[in-house]
């Protein structure tokens, strides 16, 4: 139990009070396959392979690991995950976690989604934020061009120009329906491109409070720098910055391109210093809350108490609009549902979109719980002891 917030994390009554027996035994074996780094690298290598070919598995993936971390196919499948959050007081954040192909088209078709997105939290409480990807709406390799300074063709500048409307598009209509949106961090060699879309936004429309949210990946050494200049850009233009820390996801990519082009890597040189930068972020954040809006992106119990200390220290309520929670749909119930039991803002990331479609991201996930130190094995971890407590009670 932490001294100074009387929330703790270890509280797997709370963690899983949403969950069935049942629900808690397919858990159990859910997680207990995600620890086995040979299982998920043998069995993602598989997956992608069967549906390559097109092989009819979609009936063994929808129950089992799309179900646990996606909210459904479409917005009308999530319905059942907005709800069932909202019975424990956590929002939802749906996210269309479809990777475009790259087409005109495609782009057209990612804005018109985010776009049903934002109606579907239009007067919602439960659908607190929206979210997008740039890269859903606008080429990588014209947000790389912009970045490195290069000169722009003439239809080049005509499909820029496109993307920025469609980046546009989304947040006027965020500020009409009084939704919040992230715009999401990607990877370095254009995210200052992505960063300049999301100051521009915020200039037009967080004036009265923070509707557009930028987010900033910590693991990167230079991300708190960039959040103190970000912020005395909103004082010297009289806007509210959205902020969203997270601690990042393409820590391997990114060493590995900077290795291959032989420039300094932009991550940190260890955890340790992802985990200070971060919390040195959340600390900023709090101490200039009353121009800054911020929805801690975590599955870190440490930095989850320290932003629980902060805001008792600052005397933020809970339940102050000014700063959410978030975690991923699937993963750290412990967390949100402790921290919304408290009283405190939280959301959930609840990715939709077709099976076929939202499996690279399943993948990543997968990935990335067996690459977390402990992560999978903490998850497993509190669900043997939840199952434990409950064979207990029934004695």
């Amino acid at each position: 139990m932490n001294p100074v917030t009387n929330v703790s994390f270890d509280d797997t009554a709370v963690a899983f009070s949403s969950k069935s027996d049942a629900e808690l035994y397919k858990m159990y074996l859910l997680f207990k396959s995600m620890n086995s780094n040979t299982f998920v690298k043998v069995g993602g290598n598989l997956l992608n392979f069967a549906l390559k070919l097109h092989l009819p598995v979609k009936f063994i993936i929808k129950p089992t690991i799309f179900n646990h971390f996606c909210g459904g196919e479409t917005i009308g499948e999530s319905e059942r995950a907005i709800r069932e959050l909202a019975k424990y007081n956590i929002g939802t954040i749906l996210d269309y976690s479809v990777e475009g192909e790259g087409s005109e088209k495609s782009f057209d078709d990612t804005r018109d989604e985010i776009l049903r997105t934002v109606e579907k939290a239009r007067g919602n409480k439960n659908i607190p934020f929206s979210v997008f990807k740039v890269t859903g709406l606008l080429s990588t390799a014209l947000l790389e061009k912009v970045q490195a300074g290069e000169k722009l063709t003439a239809e080049e500048q005509a499909a820029y120009a496109r993307g920025l409307k469609r980046v546009q598009d989304i947040c006027q209509r965020c500020h009409e329906a009084d939704v919040r949106v992230f715009v999401d961090a990607e990877e370095s060699w254009f995210q200052d491109t992505i960063d300049n879309m999301a100051y521009d936004m915020m200039e037009l429309y967080n004036k009265e409070k923070a509707i557009v949210y930028n987010t900033y990946q910590l693991y990167r050494h230079d991300r708190l720098d960039a959040l103190a200049r970000d912020y005395e850009n909103a004082v010297a233009k009289n806007y509210i910055l959205g902020a969203k820390p997270v601690r990042g996801a393409y820590m391997e990519k990114e060493r590995r391109r900077a290795e291959e082009q032989g420039y300094p890597s932009p991550i940190n040189p260890t955890k340790e210093a992802s985990d200070k930068l971060y919390n040195d972020g959340l600390r900023f954040c709090i101490e200039h809350i009353d121009r800054i809006s911020l929805c801690a992106g975590t599955h870190n119990e440490a930095s989850c108490y320290l932003l629980m200390e902060l805001m008792e220290e600052k005397g933020i309520a809970p339940n102050d609009e000014r700063v959410f929670f978030a975690q991923l749909f699937g993963m750290s119930d412990n967390l949100s549902y402790n921290l919304a039991n408290a009283g405190y803002n939280v959301a959930k990331y609840v990715p939709y979109g077709p099976v076929e479609s939202v499996m690279p991201y399943l993948l990543r996930r997968a990935n990335e719980n067996t690459a977390i130190a402990g992560q999978s094995s903490r998850e497993f971890g509190l669900i043997s002891k939840e199952m434990e407590r409950r064979k207990k009670s029934k004695r």
